[in-house]
Formats: structure tokens, C-alpha cells, sequence
């Protein structure tokens, strides 16, 4: 029994590191794209803090399709009270389609 709770809690551990490891990679990609410009994680900058965003579509299920949609081609509308209407600009073609897929799966995992 007291080996069965160490293997699972290893593995707890494990998960923890990957996840933390996952959150490293996303926020270093997130400084190289140049999106620390107008978010942070926790507050407010230019754009929503990312805690937020997350926060607001966790649960649901097409929110990765249309957030990737957004980073790609830019937009305003979603969160004009807390933008004061500054739209979010395009970040396609100058950040790959498969690091703004990451980096929405970055921000998306930060829901609490």
C-alpha cells in the first residue's frame, strides 16, 4: 500500500513538472512573439491578462478554433471594456500557425 502512494504520488510530481515545464515553454514563446507587448499573465496591460481570457472560456469547447482565428487575422469586439476598443492586431503570417496554436493552449491552460 505505502508503495502503490509513492508511485502515485511520483507520478503527481511529475505532472507538475511538465505542466510547470508547458508553462515555461508557452511564456517564452509568448516574449519572442512579441505578445508581453500588450498582455501579462495576471494583468491587465493593453489587451486582457491571459488569466482572464482563460478564465472566461474555460469549458468551452470551440473557444481554441476562434482564439487561434483571432491571434491569426486580428479583431475587436470581445473585450472592448477592458480595451477601451484597441483591437488586437494580426499576428499571422509573422508568428507560425503552429506557435499561435501553442500559445493559445499556453493561455487557455492558465484557467483556475
Amino acid at each position: 500500500m505505502k508503495a502503490r502512494w509513492l508511485s502515485v504520488s511520483a507520478a503527481a510530481v511529475l505532472a507538475m513538472v511538465a505542466v510547470q515545464a508547458n508553462a515555461e515553454e508557452g511564456l517564452e514563446l509568448a516574449k519572442k512573439s512579441g505578445c508581453l507587448a500588450c498582455h501579462s499573465v495576471e494583468k491587465k496591460v493593453v489587451g486582457p491578462a491571459w488569466q482572464d481570457v482563460s478564465n472566461k472560456y474555460k469549458g468551452d469547447a470551440g473557444a481554441k478554433e476562434r482564439l487561434v482565428e483571432k491571434v491569426k487575422k486580428g479583431g475587436k469586439g470581445n473585450w472592448t471594456a477592458v480595451t477601451g476598443g484597441v483591437p488586437m492586431p494580426p499576428y499571422s503570417p509573422r508568428v507560425a500557425d503552429a506557435d499561435i496554436e501553442k500559445l493559445v493552449d499556453f493561455v487557455l491552460g492558465l484557467a483556475k
